[in-house]
């Protein structure tokens, strides 16, 4: 009687994840500029709602199964299905835990001295409108769904990514329009083909039909659909856009990007390579742009000078960790990349916050320009030097357990191409060590020269990811710069170096250093919980049972 109780309470929460953000953002579109207070408590609520219901989500799959919901009323594959199985309910609960983070970050960010007062019109209901988008790509159980959430991602986060109208971020925000429209085309194109092919774009029913039609024509199917996701994932030779593009936003915009987005485009290969196309020809080939995306990226990362632009290129490489386990095809592979897409956000998100207090603090993210904040901000340095290790894999860190999960699947598989990656893997991630001790020594450790570090009060125009374009302008009592000819939020406002940082900005990066520690402290569940869903994924039918009724 409990459980059935407990079954149909998961039902009316699937869909909550999607409808409480986009609520949200109609509430504060509609207020407008009035009562900004109680708008910043509404966006955190809201927020801190959804985590609630991913955590609950992630019980419930895991004790209850898959929970399918029809909207509507109408059966699959006619009608729009919300599906919550193990995967999706993590996602749902590592995107909320770090989009509350973030948000709280950019209020603070809004509230620090001498920041641009302006409405928040734009950014706060443009943020929730890319969280619902972020939800719902992770719940969808039909492709063109699926397509929807995708393109609710790419309008909020091109309005994101442009906020201040500068330059630099005109042409990046074109950049990654164009990129984008390219995989939505290629997708839309794929979800044409398949329908034609079909009769369905319902994924379940999907896992079904698909292993009946012709082979060649299946994989035909199945290179479409990995090409446009592995362009959102940024997976190399298809990541050449993302160095460019994200570096140049405000530091909360950025962070979530790098973070969460990028994880999408990977959640999207693990759902329609297990779902709809398992046992598949492209394992091999997706083992070899594993290999590629590890090494390009971090010899990238060993390239730059600044943190921003460092950290991005460190992004792409890691990706292939994540590419590395769902092309092994096994059960131990993909509870190892399940695992690292949760460390990953986590830490990756965390890193590009500290990067932001590292730029308000110390006036520049390239690090010639960085250096004795290990004793000017003692805080700051322990804030990165957790994140940084646990990015670089050390022991007993999560990271570690995730790269350490991987490489046994590696060995599990034996195979030549396997062993190979393992060997890469342990490369790329001294690689990645050794370019975050450089940013230690430069930044925190070694001593600046006289006037190297800006002087606090100084204005920084627009940050760019271009080295050339963070310059000090000097002390001044206004905030000065592009951004302050647009009436934007105060997220996108030039950065004034401060003594004392926003404490919301601080708390808000200790809870995501906390969160990624609490993913080593529980690594036993957690993994044990990775394992579950890569045993889910790979059998299919809790699935197809739950969306499809076991018919």
């Amino acid at each position: 009687m409990a459980e059935s109780f407990f079954a149909d309470i998961l039902h009316l929460l699937v869909p909550l994840p999607v409808i409480l953000p986009l609520f949200a953002a109609g509430v504060k579109l509609a207020l407008g500029t009035r009562w900004t207070k109680l708008q910043q408590w509404l966006s955190v609520g809201t927020l801190s709602a959804v985590l609630v219901v991913g955590f609950l989500l992630m019980i419930g799959s895991h004790q209850l199964g898959p929970q399918a919901v029809q909207v509507g009323g109408w059966d699959a594959p006619i009608g729009i299905t919300l599906v919550a199985d193990q995967l999706a309910a993590l996602m749902v609960t590592v995107s909320a835990a770090i989009t509350l983070a973030v948000l709280i970050y950019s209020i603070g960010q809004g509230m620090a001295p001498k920041a641009e007062v302006a409405p928040l019109s734009v950014y706060q209901p443009t943020y929730l409108i890319l969280v619902a988008g972020v939800s719902n790509a992770f719940l969808a159980g039909d492709l063109f769904n699926l397509y929807v959430g995708f393109e609710i991602l790419l309008t909020a986060s091109y309005v994101l990514l442009t906020l201040g109208g500068t330059q630099s971020r005109m042409r990046a925000g074109a950049i990654y329009v164009v990129v984008s429209l390219v995989s939505s085309v290629l997708f839309l194109v794929a979800i044409a083909l398949i329908f034609g092919a079909t009769g369905t774009v319902n994924m379940a029913q999907l896992g079904e039909r698909l292993p009946e039609i012709n082979e060649e024509l299946r994989l035909v199917l199945e290179v479409v659909l990995v090409i446009a996701f592995a362009i959102k994932a940024a997976v190399f030779p298809l990541a050449a856009w993302l160095p460019d593009s994200y570096p140049t936003a405000p530091v909360p915009v950025t962070a979530v990007f790098a973070g969460l987005l990028t994880k999408v485009g990977v959640y999207s290969i693990i759902r329609v390579e297990t779902l709809m196309f398992p046992g598949t020809q492209l394992n091999t080939l997706l083992m070899w742009v594993a290999l590629a995306t590890m090494i390009m990226g971090i010899l990238g990362a060993v390239a730059q000078n600044d943190i921003k632009r460092l950290l991005s290129f460190t992004l792409v490489s890691h990706i292939g960790y994540m590419i590395f386990g769902v092309a092994l095809g096994s059960e131990l592979g993909m509870a190892g990349a399940v695992f690292y897409i949760a460390h990953h956000i986590t830490v990756q998100t965390t890193l590009f916050l500290i990067t932001g207090l590292i730029e308000r603090r110390g006036g520049s993210t390239q690090l010639d320009k960085l250096g004795g904040l290990v004793r000017i901000a003692p805080i700051l340095a322990i804030l990165f030097f957790i994140p940084a290790m646990n990015l670089g894999g050390i022991p007993p860190l999560s990271g570690f357990l995730g790269k350490i999960g991987l490489m046994q699947a590696g060995v599990e598989a034996g195979t030549p191409l396997a062993y190979t990656l393992v060997g890469v893997s342990v490369l790329t991630s001294l690689l990645t060590l050794y370019v975050i001790a450089r940013v230690w020594n430069y930044a925190f450790w070694r001593t600046p020269s006289e006037g190297m570090v800006a002087e606090p009060g100084t204005v920084l125009e627009d940050t760019e990811a271009d080295s050339s374009s963070t310059a000090a302008l000097g002390p001044s009592d206004e905030a000065v710069g592009p951004s302050s000819r647009f009436g934007d939020t105060a997220v996108s406002a030039p950065v004034v170096t401060s003594v004392v940082l926003p404490k919301s900005m601080v708390g808000s990066t200790m809870a995501l250093v906390a969160f990624g520690l609490a993913l080593t402290v529980f690594a036993g569940p957690l993994i044990g919980y990775a394992s579950d869903a890569a045993v889910e994924l790979m059998a299919q039918t809790p699935y197809i049972d739950a969306v499809l009724g076991g018919e």
